[in-house]
């Protein structure tokens, strides 16, 4: 005999399939086996560019190549630290956000910036001016995102997104010559590039974007006071003097081995006739430059963390 429940009594759900948030999805460790198969992926497509000598899988190694790092640099970060911004703010900072300030950064140097010894300083303020611009119309219409470490992830996926971009440009440029494609040459820019770009653009922009968020008002506006103002003053330099990096180089040479310093020797960036002493100390003076820019910018995030107790607990 069967017992039905009296009229009224609400019906007991049947639980389907609990599927968690779409941020939840994302299973960590991701950012590894991305490195690797990329890398596998990038080694492929350059044997068999090599093996064919043919220019259709060129598109495929650019963008591998380009891409790569900073997207998997931008995977730990979220991972890490940034689960509750959202995979779609990560996201379309990575993308639009660089891609703005990409064409931004381009648009500005190209009207206001004249070849001169001035030049390094005047793309680092552009370029550190259009990322930030670029997050900060990425974040116009999402007031709750402030505070260092949400400016430390999405400045930094803003700059890694700009790093991208702007590599496979030098990387198309690298491959394509009067004498056809340089494939050698291709792979030294990429390999390079990709090395340095965690600790170039993504670096700087995540510093700059740490302090812009922690300065972002309750309503969402945001806040140019003085730190703000000095902290991009500050990055830009740090963006100047990692791009003159080896015209330094070439001064100190010629400065330490006595031959005479001559005011072109910075602009044209290479020594007449250099002895096998000064080409060692040359490549020392290269090789030491970007590292003390890069040292320099990591203690600088490092002591952004060390106020945001927030970034030391995440899991």
């Amino acid at each position: 005999m069967s017992h039905s429940p009296p009229p009224g009594t609400p019906r007991a759900r049947i639980p389907g399939p609990q599927y968690p948030p779409d941020d939840m999805r994302v299973r960590r460790g991701l950012w590894r086996r991305c490195l690797w198969g990329g890398l596998a992926l990038w080694a492929l497509t350059a044997t068999v560019t090599y093996a064919t000598r043919s220019t259709a899988p060129l598109p495929t190694l650019i963008l591998l190549g380009s891409f790569l790092v900073p997207v998997v640099f931008v995977l730990w970060a979220y991972e890490k630290h940034g689960r509750d911004l959202g995979v779609g703010t990560v996201l379309g900072c990575f993308l639009t956000g660089g891609a703005l300030g990409v064409l931004g950064a381009w648009l500005m140097e190209y009207y206001l910036l004249r070849p001169s010894l001035r030049l390094f300083t005047g793309v680092g303020l552009i370029e550190e001016a259009a990322k930030l611009g670029a997050l900060m119309f990425m974040l116009r219409g999402r007031p709750r995102i402030r505070g260092t470490r949400a400016g430390l992830v999405l400045g930094a996926s803003v700059g890694l997104g700009f790093a991208a971009m702007e590599g496979a440009g030098y990387a198309f440029g690298a491959a394509v010559s009067t004498e056809g494609v340089g494939l050698r040459a291709l792979l030294e820019t990429e390999i390079l590039r990709g090395l340095l770009a965690p600790f170039g653009h993504g670096l700087w922009t995540a510093i700059a974007g740490g302090v812009l968020l922690a300065h972002r008002r309750a309503d969402g506006r945001f806040r140019l006071d003085a730190p703000v103002w000095g902290t991009w003053l500050g990055v830009s330099l740090l963006h100047a003097v990692w791009d003159c990096t080896h015209g330094i180089a070439v001064w100190l040479v010629a400065r330490l081995t006595g031959i005479g310093v001559r005011p072109d020797l910075f602009s044209e960036g290479y020594l007449p006739r250099p002895t096998e002493a000064q080409q060692h100390m040359f490549a020392v003076f290269s090789i030491a430059g970007p590292a003390v820019v890069a040292l320099a910018g990591l203690l600088w995030a490092r002591s952004l963390t060390r106020r945001n107790p927030s970034l030391r607990n995440t899991p």
